[in-house]
């Protein structure tokens, strides 16, 4: 069997909690369209993500990479289009470092596009009513800075392996006037993204409903 790496952040920014590490850790060990899941926790440090990230491929040797992250103040389940080559952070990580107009791989590609079916995921999900949209940016944080840095890893060492990255919400105890989602249609959201990943090779062509 397979293994499908599925990463969450622990929380940041004064949060309790992180709904991306509630879902990796919820999802870890199950079989997903024939594939085992397997669920690792990455710190919310630039750096630090990155090299947790390369130990989890290394040792699981997946078929598929997933990884997941808070966007707090989106309405959707959002797959990310692209990772940019920029760390640019508005707040300071969890190790109180705050990179400003710093390159992610120094001397790498200005960009890389996500190799999971976005459209087909987001296709999917809505399929089954659950708040989905293509999202144009991962922003400048940390979790772009996975993004970019599973991307590099992958077209350097990996090419076979097909990756990417999603943004959840908040859930609905972590905040009283921003959108939100609750647990079990975060859970059963990314669980369709993953057997969608599994199934469509290629992405369908079909307007993505897209977030900002």
């Amino acid at each position: 069997m397979k293994n499908i790496l599925l990463t969450g952040f622990e929380p940041f920014g004064g949060d309790a909690l992180n709904p991306s590490e509630e879902i990796a850790r919820q999802l870890n060990g199950i079989t997903i369209a024939r594939h085992r899941v397997e669920g690792a926790l990455l710190p919310c440090v630039f750096g630090a993500a990155i090299k947790e990230l390369k130990h989890q491929i290394k040792l699981h040797e997946p078929a598929l990479v997933i990884c997941l992250g808070l966007a707090g103040g989106r309405a959707e389940i959002t797959p990310e289009r692209v990772a940019i080559n920029v760390d640019d952070a508005r707040i300071a990580d969890n190790a109180g470092q705050q990179p400003i107009d710093r390159p992610v791989v120094k001397d790498g590609p200005a960009a890389y596009f996500s190799t999971l079916p976005i459209k087909a995921i987001v296709q999917e999900l809505r399929a089954k009513e659950i708040p989905a949209a293509v999202s144009q940016t991962a922003g400048t944080f940390v979790c772009n800075h996975v993004f970019y840095g599973l991307m590099h890893e992958l077209a350097l060492h990996q090419k076979r392996v097909r990756g990417g990255f999603i943004h959840v919400p908040y859930l609905p105890e972590q905040t009283a006037d921003k959108p939100s989602l609750p647990y079990d249609k975060m859970i059963e959201g990314i669980t369709l993204a993953i057997e969608t990943a599994v199934e469509y090779r290629r992405d369908v062509k079909a307007a993505g409903g897209q977030s900002s």
